[in-house]
């Protein structure tokens, strides 16, 4: 039978209660809210598991282990023969994140079989020890090389680790690099190490196989005199750009070309500059002869790396006689014997395989990593290397002629001279030596043994899996309860991990099943199936654990006071009516207070409170069944007594003061009768209860009468102290030292905190503290001395202070508790020209302080990270020359600030722990000496300018550091304003910016700034920037890798 949604099944579990009441329950009662009498499904009837029925026991993942079982579904351990090498195929090289470059090239040189004939005949410390056991650890790069080509030759793996080797060359191997620079590199290493042996065949081994000969002829067009500059070679770069086959791209290599112009020749017949035409010849070519195909080239737009993906076709067999210029007739054929390809549009990305010709079979293979797949037949199949199409070209392949392969992914090609006759089979073999070979033995025995392991393991799990196998086919039939028998209920999540093999089976645990009395919760039943006494028994014996919920388990606390719940919330909606009615006549006997945000919420406050009682005996928490929140909430705090109605959770909350008494605002309280509170009681059994006799709270009462009389002692405090200090409150005729004023010779200083905290108080007086003393030693440094020269209160430093004249100082000395008197004085000095104005402070500055907090603000300035600039974009010079400095403000800006209110903070200040304030010496606080785009520029009376820039539009905002490059930063740029790096032409302060490699912060840019953008003329197709958007950082190519000798 299909049962119904589970929510369906619930209710239907607690319908009864509409017509039972709690002391009314019996056992019957209770195992319908258990769910113990439902019917139980059969296998094929349900799509899956029913939850809410505790006797449906199908679905529950039974379904694997009935009926026969693959015994390969009981391990999860591949078969390691698959790791072992394919007969008659060659062996694969791990890829160890961007290594696929060297793999490529480490597969064609061991297929050059005269290489690695000479690589095997190298010297090796290991070749005197043979019966040492221990790991063998190459010293050179020789070493490393034979030992990897003994691996590729005779190891029993599928692939093989080549990291010995990477890591002897020091390469990054989370970075790919130009695969045809590390081809370079390489070869001239491996050359430098072969010259060094003693073998003499070995020392040119390197120059035998891939070292040609060309020359450079120069003939003078005026003489016709002809020179020669002979030049080894080890490959030919061939560029590719408007060709579309390898006869072209040779033909351009070997071309004659003109050096006319400022690119004339010095003729040594003539004795002068003259016209001349220069070409390549070729002499001598070698056996092994790669060309390289430059699709990785450098494009000037952008100053960075672009591939080419033009098609180009190459034969399989090069006749490269015909371009030995004066020896047509010489016998000079290659066979194409490797293509290496790219795979992917950008310089910077990508994947690298190769295509190989077996020298002995005359195979194809490609190898793509750990990857190798022999081709159809004995012809070479590019297949999907060339069906990757770019955003840029959409060129169809062109049609190839037989003989010929097309590539657009081709970057180097791989050609053997071809030898007359029939081929020597004795070449074909090469032999691995003595000491190499019994190296790969023992890695061979290595594999061998964790072969078997591997197998050992895999059979231990299939035992294991057919002996699970039986267990639950055996107790699977037993698992249904039988009516009138002993039954269990067991976590259904528990019973799933039982059957589910990839999971270890765990000891059974119901504590999280346990209501209050320590019985099966009945909100529980859901996540649990009931099962017969029979089966739980033996489940118990083999897992263990517990505590078994057997049938005496059914908790009939939980369910009476579940049925005093429900009956409540059925009831709540009658009631609510009710007592809205009740409370619009006036009681006609005592009655009892109710705060009257408590009967707006009391219906909600009901509802949450019922919704709590029934989850409260969910978990065995220690507590007695029945006590919710509400006894708990007897001492209530004075937050809650004072909260809106959203953060009520008690009723008759909202009138209890902070000391449990009856709040003295009765305004905020109801009298309503006893039949309404008896019904609210009904919901509330624990809810505070005033009677219409309860006398307002005494220490409220106490408390509110001394606030009256300290609200009344502090307004008249605030107006005499205005009435005292009028100007300084309005902020009217104040002294400035930019216009001394002529009637006094000194002004005192006091921190512009205390006088805005001073003006807080007289504007609300009742509502603020008063102010009780000046701390003036914030404006002192440790040393007692002054912080601030008169140049510098000039130039902005103002804001941290307020001027005040003799007598206003007079009357603060006598209101206020003062710790330090600071004033400035105006000294006439006799000079010869007359007569100059001196300033002096008392107590005087303190230079050593001074000089400090100065150079610690303009360190700051060079030394920041993440921080804001703005890049602004002009169209000509004219603009550039009107860019504000950092701190520029609008107009909007230059008006007066607002008077703070009570929520305003001073960003200047740091609440100390005796309550006094200091100057925060890291804030932008300009001086004399100080860089000029940090300046506050100050108005007559006092009155900061903002410093915070407005962005304008065309500006765009940065994150940037101090230690970043002017190159990152144009990265930044392109990306923000579709402008390329060398586009862009940026300033500051009208200096150029044109240094990449140097930081922000030695150039100048500090937090805020704006630096101006003038784009050149854009570029057309900005397809063109793809490879820019790669580059994050300055290429480093090899640096500091064993290729370039470090």
């Amino acid at each position: 039978m299909n049962m119904a949604p589970r929510l369906q099944l619930e209710k239907a579990a607690w319908r009864w209660v509409e017509n039972v009441r709690p002391e009314e329950i019996s056992l019957e009662h209770v195992e319908l809210a258990y769910r113990v009498n439902l019917p139980s499904c059969k296998r094929g009837t349900c799509r899956r598991n029913c939850k809410g029925n505790p006797n449906c026991l199908v679905g529950i993942g039974e379904q694997a282990w009935l009926g026969d079982i693959d015994e390969n579904t009981f391990h999860n351990i591949d078969d390691p023969n698959t790791e072992r090498r394919v007969k008659n195929s060659f062996v694969g090289l791990t890829n160890l994140g961007a290594t696929c470059y060297v793999n490529t090239f480490l597969q064609v040189w061991f297929h050059n079989l005269e290489m690695r004939r000479s690589l095997y005949q190298c010297q090796s410390y290991r070749e005197r020890s043979l019966d040492d056991e221990s790991d063998y650890e190459p010293q050179t790069i020789c070493e490393h090389l034979q030992y990897l080509f003994a691996l590729l030759q005779n190891s029993n793996r599928k692939y093989i680790d080549p990291s010995g080797f990477v890591k002897a060359l020091g390469l990054d191997t989370g970075q790919q690099q130009d695969a045809q620079e590390f081809s370079k590199l390489f070869l001239s290493l491996l050359e430098e190490t072969l010259s060094k042996q003693r073998n003499p065949t070995l020392q040119d081994v390197i120059q035998q196989q891939f070292c040609g000969q060309f020359s450079y002829v120069t003939v003078c067009t005026q003489c016709s005199r002809s020179s020669a500059l002979s030049s080894r070679f080890y490959e030919l770069e061939l560029n590719i750009q408007g060709h579309k086959n390898l006869t072209d791209c040779i033909l351009e290599f070997l071309k004659e070309e003109k050096l006319d112009g400022d690119n004339r020749y010095f003729c040594e017949n003539c004795q002068s500059k003259q016209s001349a035409s220069r070409k390549i010849r070729l002499h001598n070519l070698p056996p092994t002869l790669n060309l390289q195909l430059m699709r990785f080239v450098f494009d000037r737009q952008t100053g960075h790396k672009k591939k080419l993906n033009t098609y180009i076709s190459f034969p399989e067999q090069l006749d490269m006689g015909v371009f030995m210029e004066g020896r047509e007739d010489l016998r000079c054929v290659y066979e194409l014997s490797a293509v290496l390809i790219h795979r992917g549009v950008s310089a910077y990305s990508g994947h690298y395989i190769a295509h190989v010709k077996d020298p002995c079979t005359g195979d194809w293979y490609k190898f793509n990593d750990e990857e190798i797949e022999k081709m159809e037949g004995k012809k070479l199949h590019l297949g999907t290397e060339e069906d990757i199409e770019t955003a840029k070209s959409q060129t169809k392949k062109p049609k190839c002629s037989k003989g010929y392969h097309c590539s657009r992914n081709a970057y180097m090609l791989v050609y053997r001279l071809q030898e007359p006759g029939p081929s020597d089979t004795a070449k074909m073999d090469v032999e691995v030596p003595d000491f190499l070979k019994s190296l790969v033995d023992r890695d061979n025995q290595k594999f061998e043994e964790w072969c078997i392991e591997m197998s050992d393991m895999r059979k231990q799990s299939v035992d294991k899996g057919k002996a699970k196998h039986e267990e639950v086919k055996e107790l699977y039939e037993l698992l249904p309860a039988k009516d009138g028998d002993p039954y269990d209920f067991i976590s259904l999540e528990w019973l799933k991990k039982w059957l589910d093999d990839s999971t270890a089976t765990k000891e059974i645990d119901h504590t999280s099943f346990l209501c209050s009395h320590g019985k099966l919760h009945p909100d529980k039943v859901g996540d649990c199936k009931r099962i017969s006494a029979q089966a739980a028994q033996q489940l118990y014996s083999r897992y263990g654990g517990g505590p078994r919920l057997e049938c005496s388990s059914l908790c009939r606390e939980c369910v009476e006071q579940r049925c005093r719940v429900l009956r409540l919330k059925n009831q709540l909606n009658e009631d609510f009516k009710e007592v809205s009615n009740l409370v619009k006549r006036t009681p006609s006997e005592d009655g009892f207070w109710v705060g009257k945000a408590s009967l707006r919420s009391w219906r909600q406050l009901a509802l949450e409170q019922l919704e709590t009682d029934e989850e409260e005996t969910k978990h065995s928490n220690g507590e007695t069944n029945g006590q919710g929140p509400s006894a708990n909430n007897k001492e209530l705090s004075s937050e809650n007594s004072e909260g809106t109605e959203e953060d009520m959770k008690v009723l008759n909350e909202d009138i209890v003061c902070s000391h449990g008494g009856l709040r003295i605002v009765e305004n905020e309280r109801k009298l309503v009768s006893a039949d309404v509170w008896t019904k609210l009681k009904m919901y509330f059994q624990n809810a505070p209860e005033f009677p219409q006799i309860q006398e307002p709270c005494q220490q409220c009462l106490t408390l509110e009468q001394e606030e009256k009389d300290n609200e009344a002692v502090s307004k008249m405090m605030a107006q005499d102290q205005k009435n005292q200090l009028p100007n300084l409150f309005q902020d009217k005729n104040r002294p400035t030292l930019s216009k001394w004023p002529q009637e006094t010779d000194v002004l005192y200083i006091v921190p512009v905190f205390f006088v805005d905290e001073w003006k807080k108080f007289i504007r609300r007086p009742t509502k603020t503290s008063p102010v009780s003393n000046v701390g003036n030693s914030l404006l002192l440094c440790p040393h007692g001395g002054f912080m601030f020269t008169y140049e510098s209160l000039l130039n902005g430093d103002t804001q941290h202070i307020a001027l005040l004249w003799p007598g206003e100082w007079d009357v603060i000395s006598r209101l206020f508790i003062v710790d330090r008197a600071i004033s400035i004085r105006l000294r006439q000095e006799s000079t010869s020209a007359g007569t100059s104005p001196q300033y002096t402070t008392e107590p005087d500055l303190c230079w050593e302080c001074r000089e400090g907090f100065i150079f610690q603000q303009q360190r700051d300035l060079r030394e920041y990270t993440q921080a804001t600039i703005y890049i602004r974009k002009v169209v000509d010079d004219k603009d550039a020359a009107q860019e504000p400095n950092a701190s520029s403000s609008d107009p909007e800006e230059d008006k007066e600030e607002t008077p703070k209110t009570d929520e305003d903070v001073d960003t200047h200040f740091n609440q100390l722990q005796n309550g006094s304030k200091r100057i925060k010496l890291d804030e932008t606080v300009s001086t004399s000496s100080a860089p000029a785009p940090v300046i506050n520029a100050t108005k007559a009376g006092g009155i900061r300018r903002s410093t915070r820039h407005r962005k304008l539009r065309g500006e765009k905002a940065l994150i940037v550091s101090a230690n970043q490059t002017l190159k990152e930063l144009k990265i930044q740029i392109m990306h923000a304003f579709s402008v390329a790096p060398f586009d862009q032409n940026l300033s500051i302060n009208g200096k150029s910016l044109t240094d990449d490699v140097a930081t922000l912060g030695s150039l100048g840019v500090i937090p805020e700034s704006v630096i101006c953008l003038k784009a050149d003329e854009p570029i057309a197709d900005y397809s063109v920037m793809d490879d820019v958007f790669q580059v994050r950082m300055p290429e480093e190519g090899f640096k500091g890798t064993g290729l370039l000798g470090h």
